[in-house]
């Protein structure tokens, strides 16, 4: 495999991964394992495929918005497997997604400022 594929697949799901327990953590005050094991896991699992999709596939904002509801989708159901709670399930989802998604934004707009396009 391509070690640029590579690395444009980690840096992603490593940066979500980080942004998503800090949300967890700090924001929605979560402490248990299992979950927070859980969202390890369900971000490998959903990151890496949008990301590939994205790369090989379409980078529209469309396309960004369909994997995005998506992947906001199946989290709540994954959540919900740890939690059996909808309402906690859907505000895990949603609000780690919201902020490492609007995370990912700012990244990409700073990276855009620093390479002077």
């Amino acid at each position: 495999m391509d070690s640029g594929l590579v690395y444009n697949l980690l840096k992603p799901l490593i940066l979500t991964i980080l942004i998503e327990m800090g949300v967890l953590v700090l924001l929605l005050g979560e402490r248990r394992k299992k979950i927070l094991c859980a969202s390890v896991v369900v971000n490998c699992l959903t990151n890496v495929p949008l990301n590939l999709f994205l790369i090989f596939i379409s980078y529209g904002w469309t396309e960004i918005a369909i994997g995005e509801i998506t992947v906001l989708i199946l989290e709540t159901l994954w959540y919900y497997i740890f939690t059996k709670e909808w309402k906690r399930s859907a505000a895990y989802s949603f609000f780690c997604n919201a902020i490492s998604f609007l995370s990912g934004l700012f990244i990409f707009y700073i990276q855009m400022l620093l390479s002077g396009n």
